[in-house]
């Protein structure tokens, strides 16, 4: 069923396993913001309400996890990045997303555009919840391959 789905060391697993660093945040969407910084310090900022006001996209995508699981046709709901950036000016190369706790990650800006990446809100039909990273997270599914390495970030 899953022939030639499953990356070589991965298990499929029909759970949504939970990893956390640490404590999960609780964020009620009425203090939910996204905000996208250029290199030139010019900033874009959506509300909750905002953000569920642009297009909405249900995309059905594998996860592979670095922890060596994957699950298989996960469903979501959520805003393309390209539909955030449409408006955004950069020369950056790099992009660096950053979580409510302070989690970071860089990335090549081409990672995320041309209809590779997401800002989710719903998974399976339901609501995120803050266990998977509600009331909403990046989900950038095409990076559960090996991410080449790079050294300069915008």
């Amino acid at each position: 069923m899953f022939e030639g789905r499953l990356p070589p060391g991965q298990y499929p697993t029909e759970t949504f396993p939970v990893l956390s660093a640490g404590p999960t945040p609780q964020l009620p969407t009425d203090h939910w913001s996204f905000h996208v910084t250029t290199e030139a310090e010019q900033r874009r900022t959506w509300s909750w309400e905002q953000m569920m006001a642009l297009p909405q996209q249900e995309f059905t995508v594998d996860i592979h996890c670095v922890t060596r699981w994957s699950k298989f046709d996960t469903a979501w709901l959520g805003v393309s990045l390209d539909v955030f950036l449409e408006e955004v000016e950069t020369a950056a190369d790099f992009v660096v997303a950053e979580s409510f706790d302070g989690y970071t990650t860089n990335l090549p800006l081409e990672y995320i555009t041309d209809g590779k990446a997401w800002l989710a809100h719903s998974y399976d039909g339901y609501a995120l919840s803050p266990d998977h990273g509600g009331p909403a997270r990046l989900v950038i599914p095409h990076l559960g391959a090996p991410v080449e390495p790079f050294a300069s970030v915008m």
